[in-house]
């Protein structure tokens, strides 16, 4: 057994005789007994095990006679995430919450992957004790989240009223009144009809675990889209459009879904929208090159309004894309 910097371990076996042929997870399992074998197999599906100097990320794998296996084991995380001084772009704040313009790349909360440098640690750092314990110590005072790549404003409780009151507006999506947000999506192609409803249930994908599809069976999921502009290739053909979108519901990746499912992906979007590619070769040379050197999903939380839970005042936020998603834009002609 051996350790490494920051408490990581590595530890060792090699298979007997009467263990080949079995299962990796449950080779593992029956070796190093102060693991569950849970733990083991999601060590296995991170890469962390390796089988005569292979990695093997398939905790089905059958052991052979004599293969030398080696397991590392990552430190133990933090039980609570620690304060982090990450500038914040603060729009508005009070006693009661604090409004962010969340900037691209920064992940709302600690997750496998991603147990530092969160919007969760720089709040921590920001606002000490106060913030809402309602979401667990992992998620303090979070009421909704934005993927780590869309950018755009979200509001933190700093009170436990505070949570439960915006905690209820998310909860009925503005159907009351008062909670408003709204998204602009940069997407391939021109929707038809250009303002609409998509009204599709959505799932977890069943092909892939970080994925989201329309499914039967789903949550229901529905999103009102609006086409504010288009833009054209030299020769005047529809390559691109701004679309605005108002959410209904909240599911997880809902506006890439649901753009996707319709056949207008988000520009920049890997995950939903690999197939349309190809569809850089109608861009024009400058909007080619912009969009080569844009990293992410064209998708910006441009607006939130919400009831404020002590004073019963509506307040209402807009922020322009950040300069990324400028620039992007700025490289297309509208017509």
């Amino acid at each position: 057994m051996k350790k490494t910097q920051g408490e990581e371990r590595k530890v060792e076996a090699s298979v007997g005789a009467d263990e080949a042929d079995g299962r990796l997870d449950r080779f593992l399992a029956s070796k190093f007994s102060e693991w569950s074998r849970t733990r083991l197999k999601r060590l296995i599906l991170d890469g962390r095990v390796r089988v005569g100097g292979r990695t093997i990320s398939d905790p089905e794998y059958r052991v052979k006679p004599a293969e030398r296996v080696e397991l590392t084991v990552p430190p133990p995380e933090p039980a609570k995430p620690g304060a982090e001084n990450i500038p914040l772009d603060i729009v508005h704040e009070d006693a009661e919450l604090i409004v962010i313009n969340k900037p691209v790349g920064l992940v709302v909360h600690p997750a496998a992957g991603n147990r530092t440098g969160t919007l969760v640690n720089a709040l921590i750092a920001h606002c000490g004790e106060s913030l809402s314990g309602i979401g667990g110590e992992k998620r303090p005072g979070i009421v909704h989240r934005l993927d780590k790549d869309t950018s755009g404003l979200l509001v933190v409780a700093k009170t436990d009223r505070a949570h439960r009151a915006l905690a209820a507006q998310f909860a009925d999506h503005g159907r009351k009144g008062g909670l408003v947000r709204g998204y602009l999506a940069l997407v391939w192609g021109v929707p038809d009809p250009r303002e609409g409803t998509i009204d599709k249930p959505i799932g977890r994908d069943a092909k892939s675990r970080v994925k989201m599809a329309v499914r039967p069976g789903g949550r229901r999921a529905v999103t009102h889209y609006k086409t504010r502009a288009v833009y054209r290739d030299a020769k005047g053909k529809p390559v691109a459009s701004l679309v605005e979108c108002r959410l209904e519901t909240g599911r997880t990746h809902q506006i890439r879904v649901h753009l996707a499912k319709i056949g207008h992906s988000l520009l920049g979007d890997s995950v939903y929208g690999a197939g349309f590619r190809t569809r850089a070769s109608l861009l024009s040379t400058k909007a080619a090159r912009a969009l080569d050197a844009f990293r992410r999903q064209a998708l910006h939380a441009y607006l939130l309004g919400f009831v404020h839970p002590a004073n019963g005042k509506t307040l209402k936020f807009e922020r322009n894309p950040p300069p990324d998603l400028a620039f992007l834009l700025s490289a297309f002609t509208s017509k």
